[in-house]
């Protein structure tokens, strides 16, 4: 039942500069309730701009919350943020086009193209039709948060990945995150690289690297002739990303009771399968989850729930996980744009292992500097 005692206004950020302005507030002057991208919780709570969820949100809405928005909202073993959705990533198909062409695509986690398999077939779509084969969605720009969490899972992937123990030097720039990103370089001559986004539903690729976000438009413009599958095998099984945008209760708030009865109101099944029928997100709630049909066992999106039910977590990044957090670390913020940039630069043909290289270098000294954000 809404709560019609407490009065709640709203305020708007632009969204390029959403993350830079929470981030040089003083928590003083922070909100009672915010809402944040999930890798930059770590960093907030690092500076002490956000208060732990337990003391006032309820303990129902706590055991609610999906494994993937407590991993990406626990900092110290204390739930800072929950979350309304989640995401996924994945390969869309156009199952016409891919028939046509002779291709055997995946059907499920068990059988995910090999990388070396993926590139074959790039090649082999892009002879049978027109000379490109696949959308990476450039439009949203590879050197930003879209580079970090569409790509890194295929270091991940590979053996490699982005930083580890506080360290990214021999990580980021490992020969097997090296390899992997050459690979991805690789395929660029078979890439729609495109501003109008409409590579994939306008016929001109078979397929498009995208999120869950992309389903509602592809659906509508395939019909039965969307599939919907894993990223590629590296080496230690299809990865993929997950988490996203997640709400917290600003530190100093004067007004937590009613902060942590809003974020109750929030993450109740009506506002959750609102907000998801708007966005096509896998909710982050249990309940909402289990109601959803899109992520049942038998909906289309059946393989997003099965590799959000296959998180690491915050723990080791196995062959037998598939849903890797970005990193939760007060760092997070230099190794996105790190490594954001020298994938960028990559894809367009720099040298990889000194683009990595770098990175890595000047992630570390921005951990040393820092005291290893102890």
């Amino acid at each position: 039942m809404a709560n019609t005692k407490t009065k709640v206004k709203l305020t708007l950020l632009a969204s390029d500069t959403y993350t830079t302005t929470v981030s040089s507030t003083p928590a003083s002057k922070l909100p009672d309730v915010l809402e944040m991208d999930g890798p930059t919780l770590s960093n907030y709570v690092y500076n002490e701009k956000l208060a732990p969820l337990a003391q006032y949100v309820s303990s129902a809405t706590l055991a609610n919350a999906t494994a993937g928005s407590l991993a990406e909202g626990t900092v110290a073993k204390k739930v800072y943020g929950l979350a309304m959705f989640d995401s996924a990533l994945g390969i869309y198909g156009n199952k016409k086009l891919l028939d046509a062409a002779g291709i055997k695509y995946p059907t499920g986690l068990s059988d995910a193209w090999t990388a070396d398999q993926f590139t074959a077939d790039l090649g082999t779509l892009a002879a049978a039709h027109g000379g490109k084969a696949l959308d990476i969605h450039e439009e949203y720009g590879l050197g930003g948060e879209w580079g970090s969490f569409a790509f890194s899972p295929i270091l991940w992937s590979a053996g490699g990945g982005l930083i580890t123990d506080n360290k990214s030097t021999g990580v980021m720039d490992s020969a097997a995150s090296v390899k992997a990103l050459n690979t991805l370089a690789s395929w660029k001559p078979f890439i729609d690289s495109n501003a109008d986004g409409k590579a994939f539903t306008g016929g001109r690729v078979a397929l498009g690297w995208g999120g869950h976000w992309n389903y509602p438009d592809y659906s509508k413009a395939l019909g039965a002739d969307l599939v919907v599958m894993p990223l590629p095998n590296f080496g230690q099984g299809s990865k993929t990303g997950q988490g996203s945008w997640t709400w917290g209760i600003g530190a100093e708030t004067k007004n937590g009771k009613a902060a942590g009865s809003f974020l109750d109101s929030l993450l109740n099944d009506k506002n959750v399968t609102a907000m998801t029928t708007a966005n096509g997100a896998p909710p982050a709630t249990k309940s909402a989850l289990a109601m959803n049909t899109n992520y049942s066992p038998t909906g289309p999106l059946a393989l997003f729930a099965e590799q959000l039910n296959k998180t690491c977590g915050n723990g080791p990044i196995t062959t037998a996980c598939v849903a890797v957090p970005r990193p939760v670390t007060p760092g997070y913020p230099v190794i996105t744009s790190k490594f954001s940039s020298a994938l960028s630069a990559i894809f367009g043909g720099a040298d990889a292992a000194k683009s990595l290289g770098a990175a890595a270098k000047t992630i570390d000294q921005n951990y040393s500097d820092n005291s290893n954000y102890k």
